[in-house]
């Protein structure tokens, strides 16, 4: 909820008021708790708070449990408990511009990328080819640039590599050694990320992640919510978004140095499988994001169970920190709280540890930035109702929405411009059909000679079969008379 007369959020209440500043918003923050504790509904007053404040927001929706944001709440007995407890005035139920995504192109926008767009570097780090195979990974990509021949999805690359593996006697002076060995391998590695979607989500149209930062006619702005619970299941190709998007994202985003709110902020629901598992690459790109990317006005947030589910290198650059309840019961989540409640600035008026064990179903404990870059002191709070519905939509109205959408016409339709596959598919074709051209004008010119051969030796006539039979047969019997004559002289 954005307070105007403050200029600030305000996070929660119930003995204390904590907000959090805007300008300080892009040092990150993370939602951590165990599950039902509450982080679903303090991420979604948070996206909310920066809707109101015109700030676009990405959200990876996990669990699908955030379409209702395009729809105004409903009372319940516990939000009319929070707004009635914290003495919240004037509080209004309302839906949120919402546009939907999704890799797959079933309850979304479809999201796609080029893999030129890719690259060689990242294609290579994402499927961790080794140093010779990331080698001939660029040499292929330099062919196809040489030979202006583009790389839009992953069938092009298939034909790409396939191409410059028959061809490496052709390209080894100028390129360098291409072994058939390491192709093979690159080969067998796509084929985890075709069966992952991977021939979904490379072609066109690519997404423009400018379109991403937009507002609507009111200056909020716009919640972009990209459907994962189908994505999820495919690691590999869930990373290879997220580190395309990440990638893309830095460099599309210019320097913008401490700003009064963000340009834009992105919240990652189950933050663990950004790290559990993943390819060396996305969790590299995601610390380097933590580092850099708040200095390009964005803000990024991390909710997971437990804020160890997060890399140390990550969790170091992270300034506001929303803990809901942890439960402790083995040694190694009694470390984890331990570890947990000494990352807070010590509350005298509570023990941190116990606190974190005892907080209810929407209660927090919350240390945000001040204006100078000073973590608060922990408060103990009560968190703000949403004023969107709690509850998912159904897919038809989600297709609604989509339909309607005034991006749909972009994305929608799937491109297939002619690139690498048409056109060494109809090379090898015009050769097959000049090879098959060839083997058949050899055989005509063999006919032919056979049927000259023919043709040159000269027919007998009859006069000539009876002098040779006739010859034959006194050539016959002048050989025995002779024979007989020499036998007779040896007697």
């Amino acid at each position: 909820m954005y307070l105007s007369e403050t200029k600030k959020v305000w996070l929660g209440g119930k003995g204390a008021n904590v907000y959090l500043e805007p300008s300080m918003a892009n040092r990150h923050g993370i939602i951590a708790g165990a599950t039902g504790t509450g982080k679903t509904v303090t991420l979604k007053v948070l996206a909310e708070d920066f809707c109101d404040m015109g700030v676009p927001v990405f959200l990876a929706d996990i669990k699908g449990d955030l379409t209702g944001m395009c729809k105004a709440g409903e009372e319940t007995k516990h939000i009319r408990r929070s707004i009635d407890t914290m003495n919240i005035g004037n509080f209004e139920y309302r839906s949120y511009p919402v546009r939907f995504w999704d890799v797959y192109g079933k309850m979304g926008l479809p999201v796609r990328t080029t893999v030129s767009d890719m690259g060689p570097e990242l294609i290579s780090r994402l499927l961790g080819l080794n140093d010779t195979q990331s080698g001939i990974m660029r040499i292929v990509f330099r062919i196809a640039d040489d030979e202006g021949l583009l790389l839009l999805d992953l069938k092009d690359l298939r034909s790409m590599l396939q191409y410059v593996g028959d061809n490496a006697n052709e390209y080894k002076l100028e390129y360098g050694n291409i072994s058939a060995q390491s192709v093979g391998a690159i080969l067998r590695t796509l084929l985890t990320l075709e069966d992952e979607g991977g021939e979904i989500f490379f072609g066109e149209r690519a997404l423009d992640l400018r379109d991403w930062i937009d507002w609507d006619e009111e200056g909020r702005g716009v919640m972009n919510i990209l459907e994962c619970q189908q994505l999820f299941q495919h690691p590999l190709l869930y990373a290879t978004f997220l580190l395309w998007m990440l990638s893309e994202l830095y460099e599309l985003l210019p320097e913008a140095g401490d700003l009064e709110k963000p340009k834009l902020a992105f919240f990652f629901d189950e933050a663990h499988l950004l790290f559990d598992e993943a390819p060396k690459a996305l969790v590299d790109k995601v610390e380097q994001v933590a580092r850099l990317i708040r200095s390009k006005g964005v803000s990024v947030w991390f909710i997971t169970q437990n804020p160890s589910d997060i890399p140390e290198n990550v969790l170091g650059q992270i300034g506001n920190r929303v803990q809901h309840a942890l439960r402790a019961y083995t040694p190694k989540e009694q470390k984890a709280l331990r570890a947990a409640a000494s990352s807070f600035r010590t509350n005298t008026a509570f023990d941190t540890e116990e606190a974190l064990q005892s907080l209810g179903t929407g209660e927090a404990l919350v240390s945000v930035l001040d204006e100078d870059g000073i973590p608060t002191i922990v408060e103990r709070v009560g968190i703000l109702p949403p004023h969107s519905s709690m509850k998912a939509v159904d897919n038809a109205d989600v297709e609604k929405i989509v339909a309607s959408d005034a991006l749909f016409e972009k994305y929608a339709t799937v491109e297939d411009r002619e690139s690498a596959y048409e056109i060494l598919t109809k090379q090898i074709e015009e050769r097959a059909k000049a090879e098959e051209k060839e083997e058949k004008k050899e055989e005509k010119e063999k006919e032919k000679k056979k049927t000259t051969a023919k043709s040159t030796r000269k027919k007998k006539s009859a006069f000539e079969k009876v002098f040779d039979s006739a010859a034959n047969t006194i050539g016959r019997e002048f050989g025995k008379k002779l024979v007989r004559g020499f036998l007779d002289i040896l007697k």
